[in-house]
């Protein structure tokens, strides 16, 4: 498997999740505009992912025109029929999709529960005898020679 990708656009269209074989294998094609820093109006770019198996339902709450992150990987087979060229067939198969005309969702806060100790599970602290706190701000360090006289600090 390839290194994930990821691409930004407009959704331009979305198709239905067809069934191939007897084997359930099911497959969902979609097609976005590109946009971002790079891309230019004048000749917009449209490229197709396609969503397969339990991914297929990622597009449901999707409709054309919206703004969407894709994260992808690229595959690639090679496939040659009897007596034709060798042929290599490339998808986008896409894994996960952002919204991005929403707000970005936050995670759920943990309210309570960081600084408070369980009173159940709480365990006596082992006992140290009390030292006394060093003042640093009465004593100077030690100078073994004025190796650092010159320096300001």
């Amino acid at each position: 498997m390839s290194n994930s990708l990821e691409a930004q656009g407009v959704i331009h269209s979305i198709g239905q999740t067809t069934e191939y074989g007897s084997n359930g294998f099911t497959k969902r094609e979609f097609v976005i505009k590109l946009t971002g820093e790079h891309e230019k109006e004048e000749y917009p770019n449209y490229v197709e992912f396609e969503l397969i198996k339990d991914k297929c339902s990622l597009m449901d709450s999707y409709q054309p025109q919206m703004p969407i992150k894709v994260l992808y990987n690229l595959q690639g087979r090679l496939w040659q029929g009897q007596g034709k060229p060798e042929k290599c067939f490339n998808a986008l198969q896409a894994w996960k999709i952002e919204n991005l005309s929403a707000p970005p969702q936050q995670a759920p806060q943990q309210q309570g529960y960081q600084n408070q100790p369980n009173p159940t599970y709480q365990q006596a602290a082992p006992q140290q005898a009390q030292q006394p706190i060093n003042n640093m701000a009465n004593t100077a360090p030690p100078m073994a020679d004025d190796f650092d006289s010159d320096i300001p600090f």
